[in-house]
């Protein structure tokens, strides 16, 4: 029969093709967006009968006319998939689905890394794993044997908030590891972010900064083209505070996550709240800290871009360690400064 089936790349900029895509996965409760790189469907005649597609290093949206499941067209569409990943240089591949079909990618050859039940499973193939990422984090905080704390931070840019958070957590451990994240979806570019977070650490000789990487608050713990609207931040937040759970704390041997409260933002409300449900199941503690005050007001970091947009920066200097103060007046940084004025973005 599958000599029959005919691969074809979508155009993403056809309507007709995009919509014929969108209304197939809506069977399975699946949507689809333009926020993919690249997608294939299969036809059997001229009906379609499977989809795939891919953002990064995520296969997403797989999914299979019922009548054929289990005759080996997701295997078909999966190395459509992957051909094209390898021809862009990529050879690491995660793939969500639901926990019912999770076994279908096993036989693949993807291992499964975390399930957040009922919503998802996240599964991953290829080179690296989620082993191999502990074990570069191990090197890195080599120096802090023992057990940990463990702290994660965006810092966009980085506050005297979160300066206070990592200085409590040391004070209060033997050793903290500082996991800043990776993804490039804030204002302020990762490698800045990172840098900033080890200036406002240096005087703090049992703290290791590093990158969150693919594992921690990542595209990769975030799907939210899987779930509607009202289950994806549970979702996410529970896929992501698992996998720390299970893999991360585990391996390095964490057995406490300290956070700042978070007054207003709901998303980060729920994922705290996550946290606060998961992590002492799996023997690890939560600390709440109490946000920084500076004249009566919460620093944070959202604070200091509005800062930006009225060039205040008397307030922007209350609110920041002198690291990142000098960081912002340099001349590298204007055009970040720039960008931050002509945009409405909360991150």
């Amino acid at each position: 029969m599958f000599n029959d089936v005919k691969i074809e790349i979508v155009n993403l900029a056809n309507t007709r093709q995009f919509r014929e895509v969108q209304d197939f996965l809506a069977q399975f409760d699946l949507t689809f967006d333009a926020d993919v790189e690249y997608t294939v469907l299969a036809r059997l005649t001229e009906k379609m009968v499977g989809t795939g597609s891919f953002k990064g290093e995520i296969l997403r949206n797989i999914a299979i006319d019922e009548n054929l499941q289990g005759l080996g067209l997701t295997a078909t569409i999966v190395s459509a998939l992957m051909q094209e990943q390898s021809r862009r240089g990529r050879m690491h591949y995660f793939v969500f689905t639901k926990p019912s079909k999770a076994h279908l990618f096993a036989n693949l050859g993807f291992t499964e890394i975390v399930r957040a039940e009922p919503y998802v499973v996240l599964l991953e193939t290829g080179l690296g794993s989620i082993e191999g990422y502990c074990k570069e984090v191990e090197i890195a905080a080599a120096h802090l044997p023992g057990e940990r704390a463990a702290i994660v931070v965006n810092c966009n840019p980085f506050t005297k908030g979160h300066q206070a958070l990592i200085e409590k957590a040391a004070g209060e451990n033997a050793a903290v590891i500082v996991f800043v994240v990776s993804e490039e979806c804030s204002l302020f570019p990762f490698a800045d972010r990172l840098k900033l977070v080890k200036a406002g650490a240096t005087h703090l000789p049992n703290v290791a900064v590093v990158p969150a990487g693919k594992y921690i608050i990542s595209a990769a713990t975030f799907p939210t083209y899987f779930t509607r609207d009202e289950d994806a931040v549970v979702a996410q937040a529970r896929l992501d505070i698992t996998l720390f759970a299970t893999q991360i704390a585990r391996r390095l041997h964490i057995n406490s996550r300290y956070m700042g409260q978070e007054p207003y933002c709901q998303v980060t409300n729920a994922y705290n709240q996550a946290m606060l449900d998961i992590l002492p199941a799996h023997g690890i503690s939560v600390k709440v800290m109490e946000r920084v005050q500076v004249a009566g007001e919460i620093v944070s970091a959202s604070k200091v871009r509005e800062m930006i947009k009225r060039d205040d920066w008397e307030g922007i200097q209350s609110l920041v360690p002198e690291t990142t103060y000098d960081y912002l007046v340099s001349d590298e940084t204007k055009p970040i400064l720039a960008k931050i004025r002509s945009t409405d973005s909360r991150h």
